[in-house]
């Protein structure tokens, strides 16, 4: 990984029952990589899946691993295998903060939590998830919450409510801000700009890849612009004495600095 899990921009899914694509996931350029032992596998390959993962693993590689959700016949051999080798797990269909607080105590110490909220009592309890033990920032499931809700995952509209109920729920928590869900229009590079658009507006500061040509869009998309740089530096120049002030006609107090400084510490 090329950067914090609080920071990364975007994070791109590998199969896991695919090695031959491991290393070509780790240098596509993504800021993290997500091996994935659930959709992405069927269930005939779930275990050779697990033991490619496990010796990549042991092998000294970086990579969240997308485990199968509590309840599947997979959960409790994904969990032994992961322990201690992954750095993060994602947790699917995460919706019950005590289940995901025992996920993280069966892990050792410093394994960070991404649940990935697809469901609509996660959406619902979406703060107490993120209030979890180990979460360090939730993932929007928009397609599976699509499905459930019975609307187009990719009518921006449908799901609106959703993404900004993680927003809040992340930031209510105290956690980091979330990553948004997958784009499937993977040869449709327009769709993936307004959904990024879209994502970036509500306050999301990271992207779910399934390609790696969604990669640069992504990074550029949830980097500050230069203008935001150079208005960010102004206005930390401008409040330098600590005192409420104005910039271009517009009221500089502490929360516009807050912000400033926010921006700066993403770049």
């Amino acid at each position: 990984m090329t950067t914090t899990l609080e920071g990364a921009r975007t994070f791109l899914f590998v199969p896991g029952n695919r090695p031959d694509r491991f290393a070509k996931a780790l240098a596509a350029g993504a800021d993290a990589v997500i091996v994935d032992l659930e959709d992405a596998v069927g269930a005939a390959d779930k275990a050779v899946a697990r033991e490619h993962v496990r010796a990549w693993l042991e092998a000294g590689h970086e990579a969240v691993v997308r485990i199968n959700a509590a309840g599947t016949p997979w959960h409790e051999a994904d969990l032994e295998a992961v322990a201690g080798r992954a750095r993060a797990v994602m947790v699917p269909k995460a919706e019950d903060p005590a289940a995901l607080a025992e996920l993280a105590s069966s892990l050792p110490a410093g394994t960070a939590v991404l649940p990935l909220i697809e469901t609509a009592v996660g959406i619902a309890q979406a703060r107490q998830v993120c209030a979890a033990e180990a979460v360090v920032r939730p993932a929007f499931g928009s397609v599976d919450l699509a499905l459930q809700l019975g609307v187009d995952h990719r009518a921006r509209e449908a799901l609106c409510h959703a993404r900004s109920a993680l927003v809040l729920a992340a930031a209510a928590a105290g956690c980091g801000a979330p990553i948004d869900g997958v784009t499937t229009a993977v040869d449709d590079p327009a769709v993936l700009a307004d959904d990024l658009r879209h994502a970036a507006g509500l306050g999301f500061t990271g992207k779910l890849c399934v390609h790696p040509r969604q990669i640069a869009p992504g990074n550029a998309a949830f980097t500050p612009a230069d203008e935001q740089i150079a208005w960010a530096h102004a206005v930390l120049a401008a409040a330098e004495d600590g005192s409420v002030t104005t910039l271009h006609g517009e009221m500089i107090d502490r929360p516009v600095v807050a912000r400033a400084q926010a921006i700066l510490a993403r770049v």
